[in-house]
């Protein structure tokens, strides 16, 4: 196994002390090279992956969120269950003031999906 493939097999999301707790800003990642598994084909899905965040006490480090993004390129899981997860692990580990996470997937046999999934949708 390849030290990056070990890398991603071990993955697992990190949180830091907000250095600015007691300031509202807002932090936004992209990904634009997402992918994972259609769960029925199994043909590969690729999105871009963006995510904005109000943080409270915690953000997330930066490198352990690309390697937990990367462990989803083996995954055999739908773009609504993958957005949803990503919302659902980033929202428990850092419990921000307000997330959210969008999946903007390329589109396939021409269609073409964009999930949103935030702390606003309820």
């Amino acid at each position: 196994m390849l030290y990056g493939e070990k890398a991603i097999k071990e993955a697992l999301l990190e949180a830091w002390d907000n250095p600015y707790p007691d300031r509202d800003y807002k932090i936004e990642i992209s990904f634009p090279e997402f992918t994972c598994l259609c769960p029925r084909s199994g043909y590969p899905d690729f999105a871009t992956i963006k995510i904005s965040y109000i943080p409270d006490k915690k953000i997330v480090e930066l490198k352990s969120l690309k390697l937990y993004l990367n462990s989803y390129r083996d995954k055999y899981i739908s773009h609504e269950a993958v957005t949803n997860k990503i919302y659902e692990d980033l929202h428990n580990l850092l419990k921000p003031k307000n997330l959210e996470v969008i999946g903007d997937f390329n589109p396939r046999g021409n269609v073409k999906t964009i999930i949103k999934v935030s702390s606003e949708c309820k």
